[in-house]
């Protein structure tokens, strides 16, 4: 996300970096340029203005321009306000009791899955959450969030068929949760193509009814100029509490963030990341801000890797990366520890000066065959690669559907690997033994 928007700060900042003075000719070519792109980004022409006008005062400022590091000043500058722009601190969920939270969109924007994926986090987090179907309108939502209920392990309140009262199911649901174990209850609401007052009204009257701690309004981030238009709607009639943007992993603009952020002043707190339902993550708007901006996200990716690897596995793993000891099951086992990360490309974003490099890509099909191809293999294959005859390499391209040079490939560089390891290794005993000698140590 915000791709198209990285791309064009990052030329700029590039740009104002390049020069040891700067001028306010300089900045107000600089800021037309960044008032542009976020236009291109689906930012909302208003929200553009007071961002460019909040930055521009700042940016003009004599000890900026007199600074030694003029470039720096104003990029700290525009982190500072697209962290403002994008809510400031990350907002955690209001969960006192009795611990409510309404979940409202338009269709398609993703509200049952959001849904789920929100109940999953919690679980994760250690609460014990419920979820309760309240769209009467699109009966397969029904059926859709007591399949995922079942997925995620998580209980399920669904309405007596052929029921259109929502404030009745309302009332049984509140009787259901009283029986279950459970601390937070999550209301997957009806939504329409476009908002009118037949769905304001309903939702307002359940609203009511509930009283709940959050209203969360979910919406797909490629909505683009309509975002501010339905986020002011809902807002309006509901009072929101927050957003939860989804497919943020899919859209380049992102124009949206900004956007509804801005005009409902209520915070970011999830955003949708993947079709996964562990794809969902809290919002935080200085991290993001640092993505944006070409920075990195360093914390975010070692947070990654803390939740989807084994720190034991992962001890072991370099261990016999170091002494040169590991062979195909080893590489299996590093390459599934490195794809519980997600997609590369994703990762890539999280490291600094990565996210716009041109031209690299991860061919995630590629990948699949790599991991095809050893999976091909005989457990003594993987454990001993030198036995690999041709007549066995012709097995194995066969297996996994590659072809014989496909399975070469793949030989030639785990040899090379394991080869450059074991000089690594081999190296540092010689650097070992050379410290000792110069320290007259024996």
């Amino acid at each position: 996300m915000f791709s198209i928007l990285a791309d064009k700060l990052q030329d700029v900042f590039k740009d104002l970096r390049g020069h040891g003075k700067i001028s306010e000719t300089n900045i107000a070519e600089a800021l037309r340029e960044v008032r542009l792109a976020l236009l291109e980004a689906d930012v909302e022409f208003s929200v553009a203005k007071g961002f460019i006008a909040r930055v521009k005062e700042k940016a003009m400022g004599e000890a900026v321009l007199r600074s030694v590091a003029p470039g720096q000043q104003i990029v700290k500058i525009f982190h500072d306000e697209l962290t403002t722009l994008l809510g400031g601190q990350e907002a955690p969920l209001n969960l006192e009791k009795p611990a409510r939270i309404l979940m409202v969109g338009l269709n398609g924007a993703g509200k049952t899955t959001s849904s789920a994926k929100l109940a999953l986090f919690l679980k994760k987090q250690g609460r014990a959450p419920l979820m309760i179907a309240c769209d009467l309108q699109r009966p397969a939502a029904i059926e859709q969030l007591a399949t995922l209920g079942r997925q995620i392990g998580i209980p399920v309140f669904t309405p007596p068929p052929g029921e259109t009262d929502v404030l009745k199911v309302a009332k049984l649901a509140l009787d259901w949760i009283k029986e279950q174990p459970g601390n937070v209850s999550i209301f997957d609401t009806a939504g329409r193509q476009e908002i009118d007052e037949a769905l304001i009204a309903e939702i307002r009257r359940l609203k009511e009814f509930l009283q709940p701690q959050e209203v969360l309004l979910v919406a797909d981030a490629a909505t683009g100029q309509q975002a501010v238009s339905v986020a002011t709607h809902f807002h309006e009639a509901l009072g929101l509490t927050g957003l939860v943007l989804t497919k943020m992993d899919g859209d380049a603009r992102g124009g949206a963030a900004l956007s509804m952020r801005e005009v409902t002043q209520q915070p970011i707190k999830f955003a949708g990341m993947g079709e996964k339902l562990d794809a969902f993550e809290p919002f935080r708007p200085d991290r993001l801000a640092g993505r944006i901006l070409g920075m990195g996200d360093i914390v975010s990716l070692v947070e990654k890797a803390a939740q989807a690897i084994d720190e034991d596995e992962a001890r072991a793993m370099e261990e016999k990366l170091r002494t040169a000891s590991f062979d195909l099951n080893d590489f299996l086992a590093q390459f599934k520890m490195i794809r519980k990360l997600g997609p590369l490309e994703n990762l890539l974003a999280l490291m600094p000066g990565m996210s716009n490099m041109k031209g690299l890509s991860v061919d995630e099909n590629q990948m699949k065959r790599v991991e095809a191809i050893v999976l091909s293999m005989t457990l003594p294959e993987r454990k001993n690669p030198d036995i690999l005859n041709a007549r066995r390499r012709q097995r194995i391209a066969r297996g996994s559907g590659v072809s014989v040079t496909e399975v070469n490939d793949l030989l030639m560089r785990f040899s090379e690997m394991r080869k450059m390891m074991k000089n690594m290794g081999k190296m540092k005993k010689m650097m070992a033994r050379a410290q000792g000698a110069n320290f007259g140590i024996r």
